[in-house]
């Protein structure tokens, strides 16, 4: 599973500078189906705006459509989890074909960043009735026995600063993706995307990806990247650009800025991943100096505030990888007891490890189970199974949820490396279900379905034989589907990926499997407007 090949994707934004202290929604009736706006952020210029539709009747939703104008001086830039199309200031948004239906007391919310100051929607329908409903957004005050009233109140109601977005439940599903550092060269992506996107709203915890592991200690990766890169006002989250003699710059000051923004999000920093894991191999000779270096790495002054904590991307402890490790079955647990014991028990830890599911693979190689006790969670591969690493094929899903009549080899699929992992006494809420943002392809394939020859790897936009599922869903859209994922084939090319169907099916089995939720490799990989990761979000609830 070359973890290499994907280690290159990301693209381009537009984002918030600060929220009003009280949010401001507008809500619309039409019957027992309400839609309601909500005003997430607005920084003059600009704002976010949180559209949910509740479903109040016995029975469920199947579609939904929308329908508002918005006041002069303010449009839709951008929009997630709805298409959304207009005809000058007329706006129509409907149900996207992965999201399902809206079942009685249920909702759905969908989100547009706009230009301009937050406007309330005006002439709103749904499903064609007319919205009904005034459009003086209310208090955020507790209600009295007295009716409301739109004078303003001679002292404004004492308030606390709310969070930019709507925070995902801290006790619900984790949804975490992989934010690479070196995704702001040739990509072009950078953390203010991750805001822009939507995506921001949507994510629990983001891994920095990553950390070096040389020599046994945790390093840098990239400290121009890291810490050095000057942001200009347009480029920064926040909208204010960096300044020559500032403490902290680069991708580490615009996460703290994405942070204070979405007070929810926790920034985890990752180390190793396929070309940096080598030096875990000296690390497991004197665990305790690793985690000593580590702590004082990610604790360092500059930017503690940062991160929340570390994670583990050795690739792979007791078995091979880029190189071969022969640490032995205890090595993985020893470093995540001493990590453990250094961070202390409110940081998190947590590891991405293999997900070969095979008899004797690489989860037989190491004791997983005997690290689950000092770790957050787990995060197995569930990817690149199969490639063009293997040239002449035969063509196959890189990221199968199933097994199915003809896989390559057994175990190398989801439901395998997760059903190993339980039966070794992993909990099933300590794991996190893997999706690819990216589809791996052959070329010279004759064959639609799976398991045809080839001749190599098809051409990608960074790398043959890898591409982002952005450019996927236009050049090769999907046409067909194999074990809970899906495939394509464009004259000579094949190729596999996951859509947003099949995400949404991914994770209705991380939800009927217990599955502590679901990370992803990586953000730049998606539309830019999230449109994955809204099916993740979605899916898991």
């Amino acid at each position: 599973m070359k973890r290499s090949l994907r280690r290159a994707l990301w693209a381009g934004a537009v984002v918030a500078l600060t929220v009003a202290a009280v949010p401001v929604t507008t809500a619309f009736g039409a019957g027992t189906v309400t839609t309601t706006f909500t005003k997430a952020q607005d920084w003059g210029t600009g704002h976010e705006t949180r559209v949910t539709v509740t479903n109040g009747s016995s029975a469920t939703v199947t579609t939904w459509r929308i329908e508002f104008d918005l006041p002069s001086g303010t449009t839709i830039s951008s929009a997630w989890d709805a298409d959304v199309t207009s005809s000058g200031n007329h706006y129509v948004a409907v149900k996207k074909s992965w999201a399902g239906g809206i079942a009685p007391g249920a909702s759905f919310s969908w989100g547009y960043n706009g230009s301009g100051a937050y406007k309330a929607p005006l002439n709103c329908t749904i499903n064609g009735a007319a919205c009904g409903g005034g459009t003086t957004p209310p208090t955020t005050t507790p209600p009295t026995t007295t009716p409301p009233t739109t004078t303003p109140p001679t002292t404004p109601p004492p308030t606390t600063p709310p969070p930019t977005t709507n925070p995902p439940n801290p006790g619900g599903k984790k949804v975490v993706g992989y934010f690479a550092e070196w995704g702001v060269y040739g990509r072009n992506y950078h953390v203010k995307n991750i805001q822009t996107s939507g995506s921001a709203a949507k994510l629990t915890h983001i891994l920095y990806a990553f950390g070096n592991t040389t020599g046994g200690r945790c390093a840098i990766g990239d400290s121009y990247a890291d810490y050095e890169k000057a942001y200009t006002a347009a480029d920064s989250v926040d909208g204010v650009a960096d300044t020559w003699d500032q403490p902290l710059r680069g991708s580490f000051n615009q996460l703290r800025k994405l942070k204070r923004m979405n007070p929810h999000l926790k920034v985890i920093w990752s180390f190793g991943g396929w070309t940096w894991s080598g030096g875990f191999t000296q690390a497991a000779q004197n665990p305790a100096a690793f985690a000593e270096s580590c702590y004082n790495l990610v604790e360092d002054p500059r930017w503690a505030d940062v991160f929340d904590g570390i994670d583990v991307d050795w690739e792979y402890p007791n078995a091979c990888g880029l190189t071969c490790d022969t640490s032995g079955p205890n090595a993985f647990k020893n470093v995540i007891s001493a990590l453990r014991s250094k961070f202390g028990s409110s940081a998190l830890v947590t590891a991405a490890i293999t997900a070969d599911g095979s008899n004797g693979g690489k989860i037989d190689a190491t004791d997983y189970a005997g690290a689950i006790g000092n770790l957050n969670w787990l995060m197995p591969m569930t990817y690149d199974y199969f490639g063009a690493f293997a040239a002449q094929g035969p063509t196959a899903p890189h990221s199968p949820l199933t097994s199915y009549t003809g896989i390559p080899q057994q175990g190398f699929n989801s439901d395998a490396a997760i059903q190993k992992l339980k039966s070794k006494g992993v909990p099933a809420n300590k794991l996190l279900l893997g999706i690819g943002f990216y589809g791996r392809g052959w070329t010279g394939v004759t064959q639609a379905a799976p398991g045809g020859s080839a001749t190599g790897a098809a051409p990608g936009t960074y790398e043959a034989g890898i591409e982002d599922y952005k450019v996927l869903k236009n050049t090769c859209p999907a046409t067909g589907t194999i074990a809970g994922t899906a495939y394509a084939k464009c004259g000579s090319n094949w190729w596999s990926y996951d859509t947003p169907s099949t995400i949404n099916g991914k994770m209705t089995y991380a939800n009927n499997q217990g599955l502590g939720g679901a990370f992803f490799w990586e953000l730049s990989g998606d539309t830019s407007n999230g449109e994955l990761i809204g099916a993740i979000k979605g899916g898991l609830g």
